[in-house]
Order: C-alpha cells, then sequence, then structure tokens
C-alpha cells in the first residue's frame, strides 16, 4: 500500500500558515509564556517545511534538520522556562512590559 501523497505547496502553506500564527502571537501577546508557546509554534512551522521538503525530494536532510531544530526547542524551554521562573519571582507577573523596565 502506497503512503499518502500530499501535495508540496499544501504542506508548506500550512506550515506557513503556522509560523505566521507564531510571528502574530510573538507580536501581540505580552505574557511570556504565551511568548515561548509562540516560539516553539515557528520552530515547528521550520521542522515540518524542513520535513516535507526532504521527503518530497527523498533526502534525509529534513529529518537531519529536524533533529537540530528539536534540540534547539529543547534548550530553548529550558532556559526560557528558567527566565520565567525568574521574572515571576522579581517582578510578581509575566506581563513583559511590566518587566521591561529591568532596574538594577
Amino acid at each position: 500500500m502506497e503512503g499518502l501523497n500530499i501535495p508540496l505547496n499544501h504542506i508548506l502553506l500550512v506550515s506557513s500558515l503556522l509560523f505566521s500564527i507564531g510571528m502574530l502571537g510573538l507580536m501581540i501577546r505580552r505574557n511570556i509564556i504565551f511568548i515561548l508557546m509562540s516560539l516553539e509554534v515557528m520552530l515547528n512551522a521550520a521542522a515540518l517545511a524542513f520535513v516535507a521538503a526532504g521527503a518530497h525530494w527523498g533526502q534525509p536532510d529534513g529529518q537531519i534538520i529536524f533533529m537540530l531544530i528539536l534540540s534547539i526547542a529543547a534548550a530553548e524551554v529550558a532556559v526560557g522556562l528558567g527566565l520565567v521562573l525568574q521574572v515571576q519571582r522579581r517582578f510578581k507577573t509575566l506581563d513583559m512590559d511590566s518587566a521591561n523596565r529591568m532596574r538594577g
């Protein structure tokens, strides 16, 4: 049985839509948790585009880049959650506008 063949244009359209949603969330939201989630959506959209292109051309490069993006996302989550804890502890809020006035 053959696999499901989805045209590359459709996958890239979904990937660009996800990336746009992530960018919109990054620009509109002020809560640091939502900002980190928007960054994750953008990274996953890029990973989807790489995997789709690699599968379309029959090359393993897309899966290799996907593993790189996965490790970058894991590091981003670890550092981001550490920053979230520090901002919450220091400013008693997760609103980035309030934390923008960082004083020593």
